[in-house]
């Protein structure tokens, strides 16, 4: 019967520890502009660096999977390193000295107007 109440007890603890920890994470959508997989690198990496757990870009749908903890970083942190590489963002827009120095093939069109607004 000891045993029963000590795995009890540290199977209740683990349990609590999991879904604490699992509501710290932020899951958000950003769409940002880019044109290949040279672009899915650089947008990925930047987001990595600016504090994302996850990244994960898609270039036919132009949307960027995210996941951060709010105690180390935010969307608006994330989306402002992903301009200072180069790429316009929902909410931020690359420098056009950023935007100048991509390589050829990810020169995107930037007239195309990104729309995406979260419900909130």
């Amino acid at each position: 019967m000891k045993y029963f109440k000590f795995f009890s007890t540290l199977f209740i603890a683990m349990l609590a520890f999991q879904v604490s920890f699992s509501q710290s994470i932020i899951r958000d959508t950003v769409l940002v502009n880019g044109n290949c997989g040279m672009c899915k690198k650089t947008i990925e990496t930047s987001a990595k660096k600016a504090g994302a757990t996850t990244a994960s870009w898609n270039s036919d749908t132009k949307i960027l999977q995210l996941s951060y903890d709010p105690a180390k970083t935010n969307s608006a942190t994330i989306q402002t390193a992903v301009a200072k590489s180069g790429y316009d963002t929902q909410d931020v827009k690359a420098t056009d000295e950023a935007y100048k120095a991509l390589d050829g093939c990810c020169l995107y069109d930037r007239k195309e107007v990104l729309s995406h607004k979260k419900s909130e």
